[in-house]
């Protein structure tokens, strides 16, 4: 199944149901409500909804925006925070948007999960990289201080997580919407790909998978954190659904596959079943061209 996400136009629409329209032109099976989707948008969605013109793949959360955030903004709220109330806000505002999800016939919600605090790094090792010194004895030593620091404090805010999840995973059960944990870019954030095995184990199928986000993996696999295929084939028996879109190396994402990236698709996708849900989620600057050309090439290398 092909959707697409309104991350690409909600930000210059002021009508929910225009917005919908605009990315039906292209022709994909399925939209996918952004987290830049603010409360003004709704009722357009709503009408689209109920008079059949549209169907959902899924929402990412917050969906909709906290009516104090006027831009897309998924780690608004943070289930890892140390602040319990912006934790407790967190739960809510997810709660919220996985009613709207079932109210909307939409099966998937796409979480992110937080961060772990410490001195950032993934930017320093993308400026590294870009100049040609990721094999340096500068960027190792960055990348495994880091590595040695997250290892130590990571697992207090993984369990902040695991104490959101546990009440979101029952509303989410109750609702018979599915919660896609998200693969992450940065090595800040949560979960790690080892942290991705404890927590998936703590959830069940198929309320709880594994949401792949296929530029951001890329990232990881570009900055020495992870085989792409290998993690790939490891999590694809949890897989929910798949964020596309390509990668300038080493860290420039969010384009349009086929149009100039380096994501090895031929060599990802058929590691994945055919039913797999993949959602293009394009940058604001990407062109109607650009993307129209993109599901063109998918569906002559891959099918609809």
């Amino acid at each position: 199944m092909l959707s697409i996400s309104t991350c690409w136009n909600s930000g210059r629409h002021t009508d929910g149901a225009a917005m919908l329209e605009e990315l039906l032109e292209f022709g994909f099976d399925r939209i996918e409500l952004g987290h830049g989707i603010r409360l003004s948008l709704t009722q357009g969605i709503l009408e689209m909804r109920e008079k059949g013109r549209v169907e959902f793949s899924s929402l990412h959360n917050f969906c909709p925006l906290p009516v104090e955030i006027l831009t897309p903004s998924p780690d608004c709220l943070l289930f890892s925070s140390h602040r319990e109330m912006e934790r407790e806000r967190a739960i809510r505002q997810t709660l919220q948007t996985i009613d709207f999800a079932a109210r909307l016939g939409a099966p998937n919600v796409v979480l992110h999960c937080g961060r772990v605090v410490m001195e950032p790094v993934t930017a320093q090792l993308i400026e590294l990289a870009a100049a040609g010194r990721h094999l340096s004895p500068e960027y190792a030593r960055l990348k495994t201080q880091a590595v040695i620091r997250r290892e130590k404090i990571a697992p207090k805010f993984v369990a902040r997580l695991k104490d959101c999840l546990t009440r979101i995973v029952e509303h989410a059960a109750k609702k018979g919407v599915r919660l896609g944990l998200e693969s992450r870019q940065a090595y800040e954030e949560i979960p790690s790909e080892r942290e991705f095995d404890e927590l998936l184990e703590a959830y069940p199928a198929p309320t709880v998978g594994y949401w792949h986000d296929i530029g951001h993996t890329q990232i990881r696999a570009n900055l020495g954190f992870v085989d792409h295929a290998e993690w790939l084939a490891k999590v694809r028996p949890r897989l929910t659904g798949c964020h596309l879109h390509d990668v300038l190396w080493p860290g420039r994402d969010h384009l349009a596959p086929f149009t100039g990236g380096s994501v090895d698709y031929q060599k990802l996708i058929p590691l994945l079943p055919k039913e797999t849900l993949f959602v293009w989620e394009m940058s604001p600057r990407r062109t109607k061209e650009e993307i129209a050309e993109s599901l063109r090439r998918w569906k002559e290398t891959f099918g609809s």
